[in-house]
C-alpha cells in the first residue's frame, strides 16, 4: 500500500482529424461503478456522437482488477486499449477517460484511430492537475468509556477519523487512519493507555 495521485478536477480537451471531432473527457472516479456512471454521463451529454470510447484505472494504479476499456463500435483494439495505455502510463489512479467522436465522413484507418484516441487522452492528461491520495486503513478499537477520549485524541493527532461507534458495556470504535500514520497511531495509543489499547485491523 502506498500513496498515489488522482485527478484534482475534470478535464476536457478536443481535437479535429480529417473532419472528425474527438472530445476527451477525464474525471476522478473511485471504483468501477463511478467509472461506468461517468461514461453514461458522457453519453447523456453527447447523444448525437458516433462513438463513446472509454478506458479507466478505477482504483490503485497497479490494481489490475480495476482496469477497463471499450472500443464502442470502433474496430477492435483501436480505441479502448490505446486510451488505457495512456492512463496506465500516467501513473494516476481512480481516473476514467471517455473520448467522444463526432464522425466527419472520412475513415482514418486503424493506425489513424489508434493515434486519435490515444493522442486525445495524452493531450487531456497534460492538462490534468494531480492531487496525492493517501490510502486509509480501517481498524477497530475496544475501549472503556473512560478511555474513549484517549482514542479520539490519537485519531485526531494522526489525521484519521472515527467512522462508527457501538456503545454497550464497553465501546467498540471503528476508525480509519492514513496508512503512513498507522505505526505512530499504534504507538501513541499504547503509550496513553499503558499498553491496554490496541488497533485491531479490519479484515
Amino acid at each position: 500500500m502506498q500513496a498515489y495521485f488522482v485527478p484534482a478536477a475534470p478535464v476536457t480537451a478536443s481535437l479535429e482529424i480529417k473532419k472528425s471531432r474527438f472530445i476527451t473527457l477525464l474525471a476522478h472516479t473511485r471504483g468501477m461503478d463511478a467509472a461506468k456512471a461517468f461514461v453514461q454521463q458522457s453519453r447523456d451529454r453527447h447523444p448525437a456522437a458516433a462513438h463513446h470510447c472509454w478506458a479507466c484505472v478505477a482504483g490503485f494504479p497497479q490494481d489490475s482488477q480495476q482496469l477497463g476499456c471499450s472500443d464502442d463500435g470502433e474496430p477492435s483494439g483501436t480505441a479502448g486499449k490505446p486510451m488505457l495505455a495512456q492512463l496506465m502510463g500516467s501513473g494516476l489512479g481512480e481516473i476514467t477517460a471517455v473520448v467522444v467522436r463526432y464522425y466527419g465522413g472520412i475513415q482514418l484507418g486503424t493506425g489513424g484511430l489508434v493515434k486519435a484516441y490515444g493522442g486525445g487522452v495524452q493531450q487531456a492528461l497534460k492538462l490534468a492537475e494531480r492531487v496525492e491520495k493517501i490510502p486509509l486503513v480501517q481498524f477497530v478499537v475496544l475501549c472503556g468509556y473512560e478511555q474513549q477520549a484517549w482514542v479520539e485524541t490519537v485519531v485526531k493527532q494522526t489525521e484519521g477519523r472515527i467512522v462508527q461507534g457501538d456503545y454497550g458495556e464497553s465501546i467498540i470504535l471503528k476508525v480509519v487512519i492514513p496508512f503512513d500514520r498507522v505505526a505512530l497511531a499504534a504507538e501513541k495509543l499504547r503509550d496513553l493507555s499503558r499498553g491496554a489499547l490496541q488497533l485491531t485491523p479490519v479484515p
